[in-house]
């Protein structure tokens, strides 16, 4: 985006270390070992509507099943997964997508609410895209994992506070020469691109993606409306 910041994104930074340093150096690569280590430290919709990790049976059938059979990681903190989960991806395509956008939206956010302010907003739209995720798939026994929904909460948020800003894109894979655009239009594209989504047969957690941007937009306007205006 062609909208500076006066100072340095440091929380900003800070997240997209962090969710680096967490997919290279903590969650394992092979299928097997990554699998394991998602079912016992990610967030899974069943689990948090049961409030128990789930059982082997429910692991094997991915069926949310009420069981009183013991469960498969019993020592598993279902709401430390809540949090967690902000910080695992499920490759390098996915870990490289989602900071690039965080750290073009994210720097103006942060300017904005102020440092500490900023990661308490980062982490609250988190919980509450998957809160939005789980509410649409209750009983999924899929693993959800990324910063997405977080993510999209910066982006509701930038689009009150900077919407005639200027987003230089592209349109892949029909149009590669860069063009510019308001960033409420870039934004508001995406946040309709995403109900095309429902129904198809991907990995993408789409109801994330609108609670939280929903969520960042409704804060940002509260806090704009406390404040007076965003800073340009």
């Amino acid at each position: 985006d062609l909208n500076p910041t006066r100072r340095t994104a440091w929380m900003t930074a800070l997240v997209i270390g962090a969710s680096a340093w967490v997919f290279f150096a903590v969650q394992p690569h092979t299928a097997e070992e990554e699998a394991r280590f998602l079912y016992a430290e990610a967030t899974i919709p069943c689990e948090v509507v049961s409030a128990e990790p789930l059982t082997l049976e429910e692991i094997r059938t991915g069926e949310c099943l009420a069981s009183d059979a013991r469960p498969a990681f019993p020592a598993k903190s279902v709401a430390l997964s809540l949090v967690a989960s902000l910080f695992f991806h499920g490759s390098i395509g996915h870990l490289v997508g989602n900071l690039w956008i965080l750290w073009i939206f994210g720097n103006n956010v942060e300017e904005t609410l102020g440092r500490l302010r900023y990661v308490a907003f980062y982490l609250a739209t988190g919980l509450v895209a998957t809160a939005g995720h789980v509410a649409m798939n209750p009983s999924s026994t899929t693993p959800v994992v990324g910063a997405s929904g977080a993510i999209a909460g910066v982006m509701g948020a930038y689009l009150v506070f900077h919407p005639r800003a200027r987003v230089r894109s592209i349109i892949a894979p029909f149009f590669f020469w860069p063009f510019d655009v308001p960033a409420v239009v870039f934004l508001l594209l995406w946040f309709m691109g995403q109900f095309a989504l429902a129904g198809a047969e991907t990995n993408i957690a789409w109801e994330a993606h609108v609670a939280g941007f929903v969520a960042g937009a409704v804060y940002g306007a509260l806090f704009r409306g406390r404040r007076g205006g965003a800073r340009r």
